[in-house]
């Protein structure tokens, strides 16, 4: 029997010996593709190929794609576990041909590749075709069947409708019909009795799709229309998991190799045997599933740089992650956390195709334990109030299941879950209601074409970035526009066949600069990258698009941004030298203000540390080390000169790099540098923090910015200088100023003391007995909070026994101070914290204690007497 690894490499060389390049998985983050979250189909790392809007360096290539499925239209999450074959993470086997071969040969190649290669049995294989269809005016695609007719019997291809067998990107787009193949893994008995035709896209856990091939030759128009593109291309997609389920002769994806050691080490930590049944009544076995299912999205998602969050890809990450812990926490005993102790067998298991996360298990391994952590703290007490609600016509109230929410951080998803286990449903418009303020702020309303790109020349593919070498380009012409609108306003995107501006990327901000043809000047306000389309934003569109234009950019900020970002190459060079090789960049934001850098660390970094950092990067920029680029360098040859890589990004097989001394510092990197590194003038840490477990922030500014900050920290001195009048060292200077103060707030507060138990005869004088107590409700004149407790101890003492109530004004604001007779307040007849919790609101406060003495400070002076009257009246005084 093959192993899954075995399966997968036999796959790549197949294609790899039909002339196909193999190349590496995409991140599973997509950070290119403001339309997507996770990459979730193999096809969207080569989206822009299909689009034309850049031309593929290969005709024919083969990968496996890492892919995530938990949201939006491809959402498998709530079949995790349930069934045998959905994932949420999952490996997409696929070949490729850009322009090159099309439907007779991924045919024929599947075909061989399946029978003579995999040795599936042909008798447990069906086909399905495209049968067309009017409303677009398609017919059916006899092309693949003729073509099908030669490798399998006609009885066993199916023809199928539009929704199973018509493949499209999203609502506009490169499209085209779609041929499956399906495996039947029933037993003989069970294929005798019912003909696998029957069951082909009828959701049978054992007749599965195994394989489909996408044959791309229309493009939908954004009216709904289709054409024909000038090229025709294949796209095929074969689910790795379930290829392995077939060839290992398994009847489940979780019985193979691929998840089964996460299953046995489950089993074996909790104690809890797997049973492999599939009902609902089976929990720790779909708990079992669900965990070794979401331990692989969660870990890879991590290693490509993406941390649990409250927001975006980070809180889809954190949902998945809960959801796994809390079946682990309900129906396999796991009360601490548990899930991280599986991410080295995974590293291991995926060394050899994915080994970004072998490289990062042990910050992988730190973020999720810290998750977890931070879930079960609040998860028993979550589901202890769930199993204490009352529930109407069994349905849980929306505020309740908001509560969860929002104080025991229970994605929704979870608590349907657990309702749905428990037999009630939830008051789903009611909970929307209660998170529709809180969503209305958080939510990114994405922008949103209005129309049709407009194109203005046909045929150019490639636009031409040239802003590394020039700020200015005299003759750049617009290929293409369109207008969009999101919640900033209404826009125009303009694409140019060459351009200087630097889109933003890789942390760094986009350009901005003008647009000139001589008539008019347009704003270019930002510059971004939608896949590997350059797009240049602007307020209106040019009057005469169809003119050639100067393109500008603005200088000044480009080179203060450069300092930037080339100290934030420096900084991490110096991080590494300081702290250790385990730090790896894990974000940065810069721009021609300020720089932002995260980073792999453990614990807070020590001042002394921080000051050693500072001074590498400094003592660096003031050698002006010369930059040395290398441009479109094999990728091979960057990593045998040990350049530093960014986990989550996608390198293609040419790269740049960017060295500042080999010695020091070596990234890959596709930003915007300074010639030497004395441009950067000087660089100053403003703040170092925690960012998520394991990852810590610097925010630093350099060049200007470093020279205005030392300029107004020079003039605070010597205006402190000036108020003091003084020309000593002004720490000396302050240090004594303090001690001055101390000697006078001590002096201040033995003459309030004094005054104070001056006061004590009067105030004893004011003591009421009623029923036996003692009791004395007063304001008191005393602007010390210290002096104020110290007094009513005293009175206390002098009382022997009562209940005492005080008011007093501090600084302008109210504070009540109660405080109870020891044998009063353990007979339970009095309680202090109660009595000022009462009292609080008249003084728009809080506060509370023990039995015995409690305080409260408000913002409302006026209300003090209120409370005082309404103490009286509590005590039975009015």
């Amino acid at each position: 029997m093959m192993t899954a690894n075995q399966i997968r490499s036999t796959f790549l060389n197949f294609f790899k010996e039909k002339g196909h390049q193999v190349v590496s998985s995409a991140p599973i983050v997509n950070r290119q593709d403001p339309t997507l979250m996770f990459t979730n189909a193999g096809m969207n790392p080569f989206k822009d190929f299909f689009l034309g809007n850049q031309v593929a360096p290969f005709s024919r290539v083969a990968d496996t794609q890492k892919c995530l499925r938990v949201s939006g239209k491809h959402n498998d999450l709530e079949e995790v576990g349930v069934d045998s074959y959905h994932h949420t993470m999952f490996e997409m086997l696929g070949n490729w041909s850009f322009g090159d071969y099309f439907k007779e040969e991924a045919i024929q190649w599947a075909w061989e590749l399946l029978t003579e290669v995999y040795k599936i049995d042909k008798q447990r294989l069906y086909v399905t075709i495209f049968e067309g269809d009017p409303a677009d005016q398609l017919e059916k695609d006899n092309e693949s069947l003729e073509i099908w007719k030669k490798w399998i019997a006609p009885n066993r291809i199916l023809a199928c409708s539009k929704k199973d067998n018509f493949w499209e990107m999203g609502d506009a787009g490169p499209c085209g019909p779609c041929s499956e193949i399906h495996v039947d893994l029933r037993s003989e008995e069970e294929r005798n009795q019912i003909d696998g035709l029957t069951l082909v896209n009828n959701d049978h856990p054992q007749v599965v799709e195994i394989w489909n091939l996408v044959f791309i030759q229309y493009n939908r128009k954004a009216d709904g229309t289709l054409e024909a593109l000038p090229a025709r291309h294949v796209d095929t997609g074969m689910g790795f998991e379930r290829l392995t389920m077939a060839l290992q002769g398994k009847t489940s994806n979780y019985d193979t190799d691929i998840f089964s050691p996460f299953i046995s080490k489950l089993s074996e930590l909790s104690g809890v045997p797997y049973t492999s049944l599939y009902h609902e009544n089976a929990r720790s076995d779909m708990a079992m599933r669900v965990i070794a299912d979401h331990l692989r999205a969660v870990s890879f998602t991590i290693a490509d740089g993406e941390l649990p969050s409250a927001n975006g890809a980070g809180y889809v990450i954190r949902r998945i992650l809960r959801r796994a812990v809390r079946y682990g926490y309900s129906f396999l005993g796991f009360k601490s956390p548990f899930i991280y102790k599986l991410v080295p067998l995974l590293a291991d298991q995926m060394r050899e195709v994915f080994p970004e996360l072998d490289e990062q298990r042990d910050f992988v391994a730190k973020v999720i334990m810290e998750e977890e952590r931070s879930f079960l703290r609040t998860l028993e007490g979550g589901l202890k109030r769930l199993d204490n609600v009352e529930l109407k016509e069994g349905l849980l109230d929306g505020k309740t299941a908001f509560e969860l929410y929002d104080t025991f951080g229970f994605p929704i998803d979870l608590t349907r879950l657990i309702a749905k286990e428990k037999g009630f449903s939830i008051d789903e418009q009611a909970f929307e209601l209660s998170l529709h303020e809180q969503k209305a702020r958080s939510r990114q309303a994405a922008g949103k074409t209005s129309g049709d790109w407009v194109t203005l020349q046909a045929g150019l593919n490639e636009v031409l970035f040239k802003g590394y070498d020039h700020l200015e380009i005299p003759d750049a012409s617009i290929i293409k526009y369109r207008e969009i609108e999101n919640r900033k306003g209404h826009f125009y995107q303009l694409v140019l066949n060459q351009t200087p501006f630097y889109p933003e990327g890789g942390g760094q901000v986009g350009d901005r600069g003008i647009l000139d043809n001589g008539q008019e000047q347009i704003e270019v306000i930002d510059t971004v990258k939608e896949n590997d389309l350059i797009i240049h934003l602007t307020e209106k569109l040019p009057q005469y698009p169809d003119l050639p234009f100067v393109a500008k950019v603005d200088a000044t900020r480009r080179l203060l941004t450069e300092n930037n970002h080339s100290a934030t190459h420096l900084l991490h060079a110096a991080l590494r030298q300081v702290l250790g090789t385990h730090v790896h960049q894990k974000g940065s934001m810069l721009n021609d203000q300020y720089l932002r850098f995260d980073f792999s660390h453990i614990q807070k970094i020590s001042d002394r540390e921080l000051l050693e950092i500072e001074l590498i990067v400094n003592q660096r920029i003031r050698e002006n080390i010369i930059r040395e680029e290398a441009r479109n360098l094999p990728l091979e040859e960057a990593k045998a000169a040990g350049a530093m890589m960014l986990f989550g990004e996608k390198y293609g097989d040419h790269v740049r790099m960017i060295t500042f001394d080999p010695s020091f510092s070596r990234e890959l990197c596709g930003g915007c540098h300074v010639r030497a590194t004395g441009q950067i003038g000087f660089f100053k840490i403003l703040s170092e923090s925690a960012v998520a477990a394991g990852v810590r922030r610097i925010e630093a500014i350099t060049s200007l910015a470093a020279e205005k900050y030392f300029h107004q920290i020079e003039q605070d001195i010597q205006e402190s200088r000036n108020l003091l009048k003084s020309q000593v060292r002004l720490p000396d200077a302050i240090g004594q100023l303090l001690e001055e103060n101390r000697q006078l707030r001590k002096e201040i507060e033995t003459l309030q003391q004094a005054q104070a138990m001056g006061m004590k005869t009067a105030l004893l004088d004011k003591v009421v007995l009623k029923d036996g107590v003692k009791f004395l409700i007063s304001p008191v004149s005393v602007d010390n909070p210290k002096v104020v407790k110290d007094l009513i101890y005293s009175l206390e003492q002098s009382m022997e026994s009562g209940v005492l109530i005080l008011g007093n004004i501090t600084q302008d604001k109210p504070m009540l101070s109660v405080m109870i007779s020891k044998p009063l307040a353990e007979a339970g007849t009095f309680h202090a914290g109660n009595i000022v919790r009462e009292l609080a609101p008249y003084i728009d406060g809080g506060g509370g204690g023990q039995p015995f003495y409690a305080s409260a400070g408000g913002k409302n002076p006026e209300g003090l007497e209120k409370a005082m009257a309404h103490a009286r009246q509590m005590m039975g005084l009015a």
